[in-house]
Formats: structure tokens, sequence, C-alpha cells
């Protein structure tokens, strides 16, 4: 299991839960977008597991300026001077391709550090097209949830992608795997690993709260949302069941 944590309390619950890896990122509402160097700092000082930072230098699409694909190449400078296992990439172009020259160069920048391709993927054109793409680049793996908005109704373009992969790249089920789905996405899949956040809503600590900032706030500003090992555990649990 691979934990996508919202931040260093997230990366150490998953690791406590026995997740192997932890993709590192800030701001899970916007699909997530590149952690603080603290973050990725002390992250890397206290993770024994695999650490991947998501790369990714805001919310929206996946096409990029010449300016944040500058501050993509930096970013993952600083990962591999932190000591980190890998980085989480994934660029387009504007007809839908993956963007090979662009990601080409992301990856020459992070070697030795291993590459993960995120959900870019399932905004690409044609999915097929595209895992040619990412394997012919070099990345050891793929998130993805089939193009759909979650693994489950992506199951069955999930299993061919790993049939088309051959073994030739890791192919990782994600978005919307729960404990109540996990045994059932592998069964359908035959995918040997997954991706989610496991995650919890924390209520609010304060005793004062400022009722009119409650009453006119757009959502619920107050509470939040982190990994628990209690639930990667679970997690890990659900899909090793042999029944």
């Amino acid at each position: 299991m691979e934990v996508c944590a919202n931040g260093l309390s997230s990366a150490l619950a998953a690791q406590q839960g026995g997740a192997i890896r932890v993709e590192l990122c800030d701001n899970l509402l916007e699909g997530g977008t590149t952690p603080s160097y603290a973050q990725i700092k002390l992250a890397r000082e206290k993770l024994h597991i695999q650490l991947y930072p998501i790369i990714r230098p805001r919310g929206g699409d996946f096409l990029y300026t010449d300016l944040e694909f500058e501050l993509m190449k930096e970013d993952i400078l600083l990962c591999k001077s932190l000591g980190c296992d890998g980085v989480v990439i994934g660029m387009l172009l504007a007809d839908g391709r993956v963007d090979k020259q662009r990601c080409a160069t992301l990856i020459n920048l992070a070697r030795p550090m291993k590459v993960t391709f995120h959900r870019a993927f399932d905004r690409s054109r044609d999915l097929k097209e595209a895992l040619a793409d990412v394997i012919d680049l070099g990345c050891d793996r793929i998130l993805t949830s089939g193009g759909k908005p979650g693994a489950l109704e992506g199951a069955a373009i999930l299993k061919e992608l790993i049939a088309l992969a051959a073994g030739r790249i890791e192919i990782m089920p994600g978005a919307g795997i729960r404990e109540h789905n996990v045994k059932e996405i592998i069964k359908l899949t035959g995918a040997s690993v997954f991706h989610a956040t496991a995650k919890t809503r924390v209520l609010p600590a304060m005793d004062y709260v400022n009722v009119v900032l409650e009453q006119t706030a757009t959502g619920d500003e107050s509470s939040y949302e982190l990994t628990t090992a209690a639930a990667v555990r679970c997690l890990i649990e659900k899909a090793n069941d042999p029944q």
C-alpha cells in the first residue's frame, strides 16, 4: 500500500499503519501540490519507508508554463538533495498527449531516484498511447484510476492496462479506494499494489469559535483531514484477506 499523505503527521501514520511508501502532498483538495521544504526534510528524517514527494506547482490542468517548469526542476533537485526515494510527476501537451520532452528532462534530473507518473495519465487523450509513452520515458510506476473518477469504476480498464504493461511498468490503482471496496478492486484488476489516503476528519479542538465567521464560511474551515494508522492497517488487512 502507498499512502497519499497530506503532510508529515499523515506520513508518520502511514508508516505506523504498515504502508510501504508515502506520496507526500500538500493541498489534496486541488489534487495535490508540492509540499514545503520543511515537510519534505522532516519526513525524510523521520520515515524509514519510501518517500516520494509530488512535483506539481499548482492545481488545475497539467499544461505548464516555462516558469512552472523551472519550479518543478528546482523542486526535483531539492528532493534529490534531501535523499528522497523518488518523485511523482506528470505533464501533458495541449492536445492531451504526454509531454515527453519535458517529462524526460524531469526524469533525467531525478535519477537515481525512482519516478511515478501521476493521474495526469487519466487526463490524457488516449490511455494506451499514454501508457506506451510513459513506458518509453522509463518511469517506474503509473498512478491511475483507468481514466474514471475512481478505481472501482475504472477496474476493467485498469485490468487491461496491467495486461498491456506486461511487467514493463507498475500500474498502481488509486482514487476512491476504501476499506469496503479495496478487495473488490484488487480482484477485478489483478493489481498487486494500491494507493489511498486512509484519512479521517479531525474535529476542531478550539474552545473559542468566532461564530460570525463560521456562519459565513463557504465550507467547514475549522476541521481538517489526516491519515490514521488504524485506517491504513484496515485497508492492508482487507486487501490481503483471502476470502
